[in-house]
């Protein structure tokens, strides 16, 4: 694959990109569904293009950097079916644990959640990036160099899986059956997005679910109790400028920062999971979670 791959990728996938987002823009407003604003919309394209440019900007560094890697690979596959079946099922592999990463430890956490700051759930939420993922993202892919597995082959394999992440992010598909099974679907990255205590930091998937299954961050959607709602557990008070919804969270980081405690809890408000305070006055989501669950069973 080549940069060309990827650029007629791009191309070929945008038309589609405009015509099912009007669709379900069109649907959305004769059923009075309100799953668009048209603030939201823009502040998802708007981030979308920081990302985008940052992205093109590391472009040739982390060529370097893969194509150093590349060079000490420890086994290479011959067979090209096989070659792109374990490209696919590794990448999201590691895609899962970035994922995993991104919401487990506030520092990256700080990044990730510009992402997750709509209220509202639509095609165009998908385009709402984390603008300084960029800067670490190519971290995840040296291992697959190390596996033999060539750079503009991982960025093109990455590429195409962005475009299905994107196109999971609808309420305008119910559950799909099998597919559930072993699929990433509308159905469970909706959970992924909503902030219920019980959905918080789950289903982190791009392309498969099996990943969640497997290592215990899986949780079906169910609206039987509670409404699903989307966002984030804190609401931004500017929710649509652009500094505030990048900026929030490190300026929280910075004001924990200042705190009159020791360096060892200091480090512990950058590098522990979102909500951890060392007086108890905020929570996890592991901790939110325990306690939920167990009023539930009273």
């Amino acid at each position: 694959m080549t940069q060309d791959s990827i650029t007629s990728l791009i191309e070929n996938t945008t038309p589609i990109y405009v015509v099912i987002i009007l669709a379900e823009m069109v649907l959305s407003y004769f059923y009075h569904k309100h799953y668009y604003t048209a603030k939201d919309t823009a502040t998802n394209i708007y981030l979308s293009l920081l990302n985008f440019g940052l992205d093109f900007l590391m472009k040739t560094f982390v060529l370097i950097i893969l194509g150093f890697f590349y060079q000490y690979k420890f086994f290479e596959i011959s067979t090209p079916w096989i070659y792109w079946l374990m490209l696919l099922i590794l990448e999201d592999f590691a895609f899962y644990w970035e994922h995993r990463i991104d919401h487990k430890s506030r520092l990256f956490w700080a990044v990730h959640v510009t992402h997750h700051s709509s209220d509202y759930y639509n095609l165009t939420t998908g385009f709402r990036s984390s603008v300084f993922q960029p800067l670490y993202r190519f971290v995840y892919f040296i291992p697959l160099t190390l596996m033999g597995f060539k750079t503009w082959d991982i960025m093109f394999m990455y590429a195409a899986t962005q475009i299905y992440g994107i196109l999971i992010h609808t309420q305008s598909i119910d559950k799909l059956g099998f597919l559930e099974f072993f699929l990433s679907t509308p159905s469970h990255h909706r959970v992924h997005h909503a902030s219920n205590i019980k959905y918080l930091d789950k289903n982190m998937g791009m392309v498969f679910i099996i990943w969640d299954k497997l290592f215990g961050t899986f949780e079906p959607e169910d609206n039987s109790d509670e409404e699903m709602k989307f966002g984030l557990t804190k609401k931004l008070d500017n929710p649509h400028h652009p500094i505030a919804i990048v900026g929030h969270e490190w300026k929280a980081i910075a004001n924990d920062l200042k705190r009159p405690i020791s360096l060892k809890d200091k480090l512990k408000y950058v590098f522990m999971p979102p909500g951890w305070s060392h007086d108890g006055s905020s929570k996890t989501s592991m901790e939110l979670q325990k306690e939920y669950w167990k009023a539930k069973q009273k």
